[in-house]
């Protein structure tokens, strides 16, 4: 019994460790929307990442981390990979409804679950969460006005999403959470020149700094240090399917802090996610695990 019950607890605290990241990060992308109006999509996202990078180089102290040339290479990759999600996802919600920016942004991680899967329940799963985001996805006269350039900017930080994940894993293999600060300093360094063009000395504006620091936490120092964590504990197939269910928190985030309403078919679309979430959780204790990594 007693192990049996460390094998769920040591199921479900990878899964619970996504659930705080997801609600965390969907709240902080509604909060950084409110910036847009002030230094754009471009600047909101430096901000959030330059932030970021400088509260996980306090905490984490990612100088220690080991790196060969092998590591260095990974964590550039992710950290790339982590400023293009960011940056392609702000600028697609300055034209796009949050959840189904999110909802399409999810093309990436499942990508990443569709390409592992390998037996047929785990189709049953991804199936579900295609029908969910082919009902989320706005269709028809109602939503003709769904501006195609947010469109693809939320199709490609899907693509940036997808290299997250399998890079993500590699650099938390290797450094485990220390790993996640120094993706988070690559990326601030290749989104920073972006947005100091844009934005200019508007930056630097202390009216803007407390919004700044709260986005920073929820949407990237907090919900990346616990997705780092999953992700050495969970399959790269698992863990994108279970990122499913992020286009219902971005919808409720939407909902709560943007007033953004969607239609009763979406949210069908969003209960269907959540089933596919559901059914791979279920499943999950039957496939193999990596190794947990010491931090």
């Amino acid at each position: 019994m007693t192990t049996s019950r460390r094998s769920l607890a040591a199921t479900l605290f990878p899964v619970g460790l996504l659930m705080i990241a997801m609600a965390s990060i969907q709240s902080g992308a509604s909060l950084a929307k409110t910036l847009f109006p002030v230094i754009g999509a471009q600047g909101t996202t430096t901000l959030r990442l330059v932030f970021a990078a400088v509260i996980m180089v306090l905490l984490l102290r990612p100088w220690r981390a080991r790196l060969t040339a092998r590591s260095l290479l990974t964590v550039v990759i992710y950290g790339i990979a982590l400023g293009g999600m960011n940056f392609l996802f702000y600028m697609a919600l300055r034209s796009v409804p949050l959840g189904i920016a999110v909802a399409l942004e999810f093309t990436g991680p499942l990508a990443v679950a569709l390409y592992a899967s390998r037996k047929p329940l785990d189709f049953l799963w991804i199936a579900l969460a295609v029908m969910g985001l082919v009902l989320l996805v706005p269709t028809g006269d109602t939503q003709a006005g769904l501006d195609p350039v947010g469109v693809a900017y939320a199709l490609g930080a899907g693509a940036c999403w997808a290299l997250y994940i399998l890079f993500g894993q590699k650099a938390g293999a290797d450094n485990g959470i220390q790993g996640a600060a120094l993706g988070v300093v690559v990326a601030a360094v290749v989104i920073a020149p972006i947005g100091i063009v844009h934005a200019g000395s508007a930056l630097l504006s202390p009216a803007l700094l407390p919004v700044a620091l709260g986005v920073a936490v929820l949407s990237t120092a907090l919900p990346y240090s616990l997705e780092m964590v999953a992700l050495t504990r969970l399959p790269a197939r698992t863990f994108g399917t279970l990122m499913s269910i992020e286009p219902a928190f971005g919808a409720l985030s939407g909902l709560l802090f943007l007033h953004e309403v969607l239609s009763f078919t979406q949210w069908l679309a969003i209960a269907s996610i959540i089933a596919a979430s559901i059914g791979a959780t279920l499943t999950m204790s039957r496939e193999p695990h990596p190794t947990p990594v010491a931090d």
